[in-house]
């Protein structure tokens, strides 16, 4: 039977121009769960939204966001509009965030992959995309990742460097990180593609973002959608 979300997404593409809808369901080919990434604790907002903006340029869906000390505000400016395309998850109710995000995506069967220029198991040229779902954790802008993340990490990596400064920016490293993986990630034979259900999870989002008055014309379908 098909699913209440698969109506709803045929119903709200009725709403955009032809071309937005080629563009949707082109795109959501190349999304991926398969890599993503998670921010702990950045403290300057434009760093947030420049690695936003380079995870939707390289077809990265999720987006996780440890807020410990620091809360995050777009930056308009520097995103570009990437945080429509993007679903970000926003980790900062508890003293514990950075444990709850590592357990929650331990359950969700990623491999978690601190990066951090000390003590590291491996380069990022060397990390085996073919191992499992990755999730890549980058630190804040002074401190690098937490104790905590890398304690509970599967492993650590660095990203090679050959001059005299001892780290890169935290949305360079990532834009780095996600072009040689997800690059990999499509020469494999992996499955690396959302599934359908997912796939209409995302493009429902996308015509939400897209739509004006989405909300309201979302309830009107659902009000017949019930009476069926």
């Amino acid at each position: 039977m098909k699913e209440k979300t698969s109506y709803l997404v045929d119903y709200l593409e009725d709403f955009i121009v032809d071309e937005r809808r080629d563009l949707f369901q082109k795109k959501i080919l190349e999304r991926t769960q398969y890599i993503t990434i998670v921010l702990e604790n950045i403290f300057q907002a434009r760093n947030i939204s420049a690695s936003i903006r380079s995870a939707d340029c390289f077809g990265i869906q999720d987006v996780h966001i440890i807020e410990n000390d620091n809360k995050f505000n777009d930056d308009p400016e520097v995103s570009l509009g990437a945080e429509k395309w993007i679903t970000t998850k926003r980790y900062n109710k508890s003293n514990k965030n950075t444990i709850d995000t590592i357990q929650y995506l331990k359950k969700q069967g990623y491999q978690i992959i601190a990066t951090t220029p000390h003590n590291t198991d491996c380069n990022l040229y060397e990390l085996d995309i073919k191992n499992g779902k990755i999730a890549l954790f980058f630190g804040s802008e002074v401190n690098g990742c937490s104790k905590e993340t890398l304690e509970l990490s599967d492993v650590k990596i660095k990203i090679p460097m050959y001059g005299f400064t001892e780290s890169y920016n935290v949305s360079v490293s990532v834009s780095l990180c996600l072009q040689h993986l997800t690059f990999k990630m499509r020469e494999e034979n992996i499955k690396w593609q959302l599934n359908h259900s997912k796939q209409k999870d995302v493009m429902l989002q996308w015509l939400r973002n897209s739509i004006k008055s989405s909300k309201k014309i979302e309830e009107q379908f659902l009000e017949k959608f019930n009476k069926k």
